[in-house]
């Protein structure tokens, strides 16, 4: 029975497989015009079945009834994804001699390296996200003179000449947006059609990919299937799949390019894959928070323990780029108040640790301290701290989970501190996803702009957020998605390659995203002009289901008259 079951699936991954390849170079050939036209109809196939899709993440999640988080499912789910239609047409529709390059500022950073300000990108970013900003840096080489030639290369292929190929996608459990975002690079950024592979974590999501996804599944462009790791195994090694792409975890990643156990050690010493395909990968890490010292009011305070514990517990932390490790400086006379101000916001944050492990790598990581503090979480598993020293595991294993550690380093002052951190990120912590950056805007400018910038061009990750959370880099269309460059299949550690970036840009080396200090209306009393109140991707926030919604439908048709109601609820939130 298990045998015929594995057959009759293979079959039709077979068919599904040649389906796809059959139409490959017709999918590389379609026009700008009905690209256009695909991403408009996944729009409208999308806002039907958003508020189901928010819904039954949220009960698979064990997220109660009603409750706000459920927020956090409309915005990491639909909302991204129809964030993401609108991104890739506003370049479809400027494709022409690359025009969408031409509403892009650029500045020349103090290392000589090209930065593009990709945020805000439309009229309606300084609204939604007034004092975002998002800035490209590219990798050394790209210069102003020939930022076209690393622009949409896929488009500077004359139609009839193009390519096209069968590309895997093997998808993420967590968050429901990664495997259609992922999908969209391939599809729209590399011209490959696409088999996405569902995680069984959230294999729920299937029925509302395809009915969004419709109108490239119609076109035999993409195939979504179900399945066990025995059907990604399979998959991997299928003739017909020419490039893979991975959001999930090293161990992943490795067994499918070296192999296991004694096989894989060989392998790997040999330097000789069992899997030469192209493999590009998202694969999480210790992800850290550098809180520089300063002169924080209390209800600076109150504020960033939100932003923190944000950091650490949105869904639930399960995210490749929950914080892992707070880094603040030793003797910091506001460390102890920041400390007992998150320990309250903890404490409501009482959800479900959801995600098939948890527990036992919980158990493996208190197990590797004695000295720990369980930060009560009512009915929940309680947040588990430690000090990063206690342990090189801290520092060299991403948890996927409620827990984290702290470091304490010694500096004569915020520069110097905030220099130590960066060299302490880069040499000490496994991965280079993403880190975050919290820093007093006084702090910030006793620095100076230019010192700061020069500092964190040393921090080597693919996403920095400075007085913000790498998620929200996460969910900007334009931004580059992916690890820091410069890691190989024999240390792959956070990956390789990038996703997302509607622009289309080649030889990104990071993104570096701000927000405010300080949120609206408070902001206004030490002469801040942002209008951001609380974000509503904070697990504070108290409307961020209304505001999923409602943010939802204003990316699905933007437009003026839908202003009004998103301001109140952010305020409210």
């Amino acid at each position: 029975m298990n045998a015929m079951h594995s057959i009759t699936d293979h079959g039709a991954l077979d068919t599904a497989l040649q389906e796809l390849d059959e139409a490959k170079h017709d999918w590389a050939r379609i026009s700008i015009k009905e690209r256009l036209a695909i991403l408009s109809e996944i729009k409208d196939a999308l806002l039907p079945v958003a508020e189901d899709w928010a819904k039954i993440a949220s009960r698979a999640k064990q997220l109660p009834e009603g409750s706000p988080l459920e927020g956090e499912e409309w915005i990491s789910g639909p909302y991204a994804l129809m964030s993401a239609c609108n991104g890739l047409s506003q370049t479809f529709a400027e494709m022409e001699g690359k025009a969408f390059l031409s509403h892009v500022p650029r500045r020349q950073l103090p290392n000589g390296q090209l930065a593009l300000k990709v945020m805000p990108h439309s009229i309606w970013d300084r609204f939604l996200l007034s004092g975002v900003s998002a800035d490209i840096w590219m990798q050394p080489g790209v210069t102003d003179d020939n930022l076209a030639s690393h622009a949409a290369v896929a488009y500077d292929i004359p139609p009839e000449q193009r390519q096209g190929k069968v590309a895997l996608i093997l998808g993420a459990g967590n968050i429901a947006s990664i495997a259609p975002l992922d999908v969209f690079h391939k599809l729209f950024n590399e011209n490959q059609v696409c088999i996405l592979k569902m995680n069984p974590v959230n294999d729920y999501l299937t029925p509302f990919l395809k009915t969004a996804l419709a109108p490239l599944i119609r076109r035999n462009a993409l195939r979504i299937v179900s399945g066990d790791g025995a059907t990604g195994a399979y998959l991997t090694e299928h003739p017909l799949v020419e490039e893979m792409h991975i959001t999930g975890s090293q161990a992943t990643h490795d067994a499918i390019v070296w192999g296991t156990g004694e096989e894989g050690r060989r392998n790997r010493a040999s330097g000789t894959p069992r899997n030469n395909r192209r493999f590009t990968s998202e694969l999480g890490a210790v992800c850290p928070t550098i809180v520089v010292p300063g002169p924080w009011s209390a209800a600076d305070i109150r504020f960033q323990a939100e932003h923190i514990v944000t950091q650490k517990l949105h869904n639930s932390g399960f995210n490749c780029i929950a914080c892992q490790v707070i880094i603040t400086k030793r003797g910091w006379e506001l460390g102890p108040a920041l400390f007992e101000a998150a320990k309250a916001v903890v404490a409501r944050s009482a959800r479900p640790a959801y995600y098939p492990g948890a527990v036992d790598r919980m158990e493996i990581y208190m197990a590797k301290s004695s000295e720990r503090v369980k930060l009560p979480r009512g009915d929940a598993p309680a947040l588990i701290v430690t000090e990063t020293g206690h342990s090189d595991y801290f520092r060299e294993a991403e948890v996927f989970a409620p827990a984290m550690s702290r470091t304490r380093l010694d500096a004569s002052d915020p520069e110097d501190f905030l220099r130590r951190a960066v060299a302490y990120a880069n040499d000490q912590l496994h991965g280079t996803l993403g880190a975050n950056i919290l820093i007093h805007p006084k702090t910030l400018r006793s620095i100076g702009r230019t010192r700061f910038t020069e500092i964190i061009a040393e921090l080597r990750y693919g996403t920095i957020a400075v007085n913000a959370w790498t998620g929200l880099g996460f969910l900007l269309p334009p931004c580059p998605w992916g690890a820091f460059p410069g890691h190989s299949l024999q240390d792959v550690q956070s990956g390789i390659g990038t996703v997302h970036n509607c622009l289309m840009l080649e030889k990104t080396e990071r993104t570096v995203v701000e927000a405010p200090f300080r949120p609206f209306p408070r902001n206004l009393l030490s002469g801040g002009r942002t209008l951001l109140p609380r974000p509503p991707w904070f697990i504070t926030n108290r409307r961020q289901d209304r505001l999923g919604k409602l943010l939802v439908d204003f990316q699905h048709r933007p437009g003026w008259s839908k202003l009004p109601k998103i301001f109140m609820n952010a305020l409210r939130g």
